[in-house]
């Protein structure tokens, strides 16, 4: 056995073909299974949102679909309940005038309301005024009064202590199986109560066209805001108590659901209704062990939500979707197959005659390995192309590298001669500048100092001080010609040398420094515009003088403007000095 499965092992390591399959086989594998689950999971996402819009939309049909004619009853209602003529005779009804009026007023909504019947209690009296679809009172409305200690009439005080408006009372006759729903309106006027009044509506015929029709997987209700079942097609869970019964004796939606948190998200849904963020929200729940979705809307008028319970499985067979399941299979089994062929068509059997011939190679005859050349190139002669055309690429691309490694040099080279703050030479590249210059004839030097430059510090800052700084150097480049040199040569002392350069190009170029800078403030933003003037000591140098010999001269001369009262030129010569006029001069 153990030697069996070396062989087939060694088989398998010295096949190309098997290994090839046997990676093919596992790739499957490895994409059959996360697309498994990838599948359900795009089932079962699609049932959930398909199971969530349907339960949306069935909620808002059903809001719709069979209150129509509870909300009329109810408008009808509290239009009746607003009447002028309830509330004058509510206030003084033994005025027959006002209870003639009254009581037209009632028999006019009677014939509106789709029970044709009416009831009005006035609180005053307690009188009760009644009239049928068959107009059995007429001309004797007024029945009885109602009592506090008469338990019929609990239904009246309970409503009393309720607001103003019309409330919703479902009472239920088991014996005729006939539920019906009570409107009764409070009137009142501030704080008194001055009666109430309302109709009823049969909701057997209701309830058979919301609740009671079949649909698979679909239950619907209509819950209070309690959460108590007011109608529901398991006529055991509707609550049939009025509103003066023990709240204890009352079924609740609640008591469908399994756990607390199904609780909290029944009672999430309801809020969220009612506060109007939307006309429906649905959430999963669990009811007897099974997931069910629930969609909740809330009806205003009465106070209610209609409820949607919905088992997604039953609504949307799961089965639909194995068609695309086999039809993925089936693709993802054909594409290997093709896979494997053309492997085995463009590499397995290239290889295979590549191999036949070498060996012929190895034998001495080389025909056939002269005409693998013809026709199609082969992958060893591609190969042997693509090593040729990479070290191409690795030349290419090492000249380039050079070419940018010198490009980076000389910008360094150029920082290394630059000054970081003003962007002009500094003394290395000044250096290297007098170097060419100074055997090319005679030549100007310039030193050109800022006036007071510590005050301007000291006054405004450092910062100001640098910003005068910068200014200086631009205004100093701007006024210098083409071939000039510029300098900073200290910390606010600058440096000009202007090659092939005579007494009198030397004393313009000066003048022109020193209007460019005297005669426009340095704008320092926060410490505002500061004047700002420079002393300039200049020079005209012999070829091949030094540096130090013509910093020398002219630093000589810098000295003498100082010393002189700043701001103006003065220009060494062979007596010494000569003074030039300032600037503004």
């Amino acid at each position: 056995m153990r030697a069996s499965i070396h062989r087939l092992g060694r088989r398998i390591a010295d096949t190309l073909s098997l290994r090839v399959l046997i990676f093919v086989l596992l790739g499957f594998a490895v994409v059959a299974v996360p697309a498994f689950f990838a599948f359900n999971w795009v089932v079962n996402s699609t049932v959930i949102q398909l199971g969530t819009l349907f339960a949306e939309k069935q909620v808002l049909y059903d809001r719709h679909r069979g209150l129509g004619a509870l909300l009329r009853e109810v408008s009808l209602a509290e239009t009746l309940a607003g009447s002028q003529a309830i509330r004058d005779w509510a206030r003084d009804e033994d005025d027959p005038v006002l209870q003639r009026r009254g009581i037209a007023e009632l028999e006019h909504f009677r014939q509106s309301f789709a029970d044709h019947s009416y009831f009005f209690v006035i609180d005053g009296s307690g009188n009760y005024y009644f009239n049928d679809d068959a107009n059995a009172y007429a001309g004797d409305q007024l029945r009885y009064a109602v009592s506090a200690d008469n338990a019929r009439d609990k239904w009246y005080f309970a409503t009393r202590a309720l607001g103003e408006g019309c409330h919703l009372n479902v009472d239920n006759d088991a014996n005729l199986r006939v539920t019906k729903v009570w409107m009764n309106c409070v009137i009142r006027e501030g704080r008194q109560v001055l009666g109430i009044l309302g109709t009823g509506i049969d909701l057997s015929a209701f309830i058979q066209e919301v609740v009671n029709i079949p649909q698979r997987g679909v239950t619907s209700m209509f819950v209070d805001r309690q959460g108590q079942v007011q109608a529901h097609r398991d006529e055991s869970l509707v609550n049939l108590a009025s509103l003066s019964s023990e709240m204890r004796a009352k079924r609740t939606v609640y008591s469908l659901v399994d756990s607390e948190a199904d609780r909290q998200t029944l009672q999430s849904l309801m809020d969220s209704v009612t506060r109007g963020d939307a006309l429906a929200q649905s959430a999963f729940v669990t009811i007897g062990g099974k997931q069910a979705l629930v969609g909740v809307g809330y009806l205003d008028k009465l106070g209610w939500y209609n409820v949607t319970l919905m088992d997604l499985d039953a609504i949307i067979d799961r089965r639909l979707f194995l068609p695309v399941g086999l039809l993925l299979v089936a693709v993802m089994v054909l594409v290997t197959m093709l896979a494997m062929v053309v492997f085995k068509r463009a590499v397995l059997d290239r290889v295979s005659r590549l191999e036949n011939v070498v060996r012929s190679a190895q034998g001495g005859d080389y025909g056939p390995a002269l005409s693998m050349g013809a026709g199609r190139q082969d992958e060893i002669g591609r190969l042997a192309a693509s090593f040729t055309e990479m070290a191409a690429a690795v030349d290419d691309h090492t000249r380039l590298l050079e070419t940018r490694v010198r490009e980076r040099t000389q910008e360094l080279e150029q920082l290394a001669f630059k000054d970081g703050q003003t962007g002009i030479l500094n003394r290395r590249g000044f250096l290297a500048a007098h170097t060419d210059a100074q055997n090319r004839g005679a030549y100007g030097l310039l030193l050109i100092d800022i006036d007071r430059f510590k005050s301007i510090n000291d006054q405004y800052g450092h910062a100001a001080g640098d910003a005068v700084v910068l200014a200086v150097a631009q205004r100093i480049s701007r006024a210098i010609g083409g071939k000039d040199s510029c300098a900073r040569w200290g910390g606010d002392e600058f440096i000009v040398l202007a090659p092939e350069c005579g007494p009198e190009r030397l004393r313009q170029l000066a003048y022109a420094i020193m209007a460019g800078i005297d005669d426009n403030p340095v704008d320092a933003e926060a410490a505002g515009t500061i004047a700002v003037t420079v002393s300039v000591g200049a020079c005209v140098a012999e070829a091949g003088d030094s540096l130090d010999v013509a910093a020398d001269m002219a630093d000589t001369a810098l000295y003498m403007a100082k010393g002189r009262g700043r701001n103006m030129v003065v220009i060494f010569d062979s007596d010494l000095m000569m003074s030039g006029r300032s600037a503004r001069g």
